[in-house]
């Protein structure tokens, strides 16, 4: 599907286009989570593609640049062999073959310097591209770096949010704090029912209760006395 995507639409429009896809599904690259780690793998293999066909074209360039050279090499093997014949064949008294062949051989000199200067052009791409290349290469063993340090570092927040849902689960501080209160609450009811039973009781009444129960005190004591003493076991009248 995305490499679907990718081919109609192209590279990056073709990731925006993912990208658009993954956040409305609810899965937004910004959450840092597993969808972040699948996104940014995605955009290394297309780097590396990217680096792949770099390379391809590298490889085009140097074969041409050797081309290149290789006519201009044999364009001034070429003039030297005919100011050779020029030579030989002045020697020899050939007249008509010692221009001929000096004829061509200023021929090709006239275009050994456009050559010369094609095929150093064609080295200084070459040169460029292979820089840029290995620049290239560069980045991307660095990025698949960063892509496991991602990855890892995607496992350990994993954990870590597992772990704050088991405490978040647990709510043990919460528990621990509803137990306060609720010890607070039973203590204050407690207090508020004594001191509710001490005004509702007759002060009055109370002091009477506590006179009986003198007077009675003192009733129980004499009739123990009396008890003790022989003389005084008749019960008065």
């Amino acid at each position: 599907m995305k490499k679907a995507v990718y081919w109609l639409m192209g590279d990056k429009a073709g990731r925006t286009l993912v990208g658009v896809w993954n956040w409305l599904w609810g899965m937004p690259v910004e959450a840092g989570g597993q969808v972040a780690v699948e996104v940014a793998e995605e955009s290394l293999r297309s780097m590396q593609e990217s680096v792949q066909k770099l390379a391809a074209a590298v490889s085009t360039q140097v074969a041409a640049y050797q081309r290149a050279k290789t006519k201009y090499e044999e364009k001034v093997r070429e003039m030297q062999t005919f100011e050779r014949q020029a030579m030989t064949a002045q020697r020899n008294g050939n007249e008509e073959a010692a221009r001929l062949a000096m004829s061509k051989a200023i021929q090709i000199e006239k275009i050994l310097p456009q050559l010369e200067t094609q095929v150093q052009q064609a080295e200084q791409y070459v040169s460029a591209s292979k820089d840029k290349l290995n620049r290239e290469r560069m980045k991307l063993e660095a990025y698949k770096t960063d892509m496991q340090n991602m990855k890892d570092m995607a496992e350990i927040n994993a954990a870590l949010g597992a772990i704050s849902k088991v405490n978040n689960d647990l709510n043990i501080d919460s528990a621990r704090s509803q137990f306060e209160q609720a010890k607070s609450a039973v203590e204050r009811r407690n207090l508020q029912q004594q001191a509710l039973a001490e005004i509702s009781e007759n002060p009055q009444e109370k002091l009477q209760a506590e006179l009986e129960n003198m007077t009675l005190d003192d009733e129980v004591n004499r009739r123990l006395q009396m008890l003790d003493n022989p003389q005084n076991k008749q019960l008065p009248s």
